[in-house]
């Protein structure tokens, strides 16, 4: 009864601790970032790149 008690146990940590994926998060600093470089060009939108870049690795996510 333990073993499946420790089981269950760890299943539950690890749907809680699932990863997050990179698509689902920072969503309105990828909207703007998109936003600007359909409309200006990947030039004149370093900031928002980066804004976004910033946002993905306090999200835990290694971007360069």
């Amino acid at each position: 009864m333990g073993a499946n008690l420790t089981k269950s146990l760890q299943k539950v940590n690890e749907e809680k601790t699932e990863k997050k994926k990179i698509c689902c998060v920072c969503l309105d600093t990828k909207k703007l970032r998109d936003e600007c470089i359909v409309k200006l060009g990947e030039k004149k939108c370093k900031k928002y790149i980066e804004d976004h870049k910033k946002c993905l690795r306090k999200e835990g996510f290694d971007v360069q």
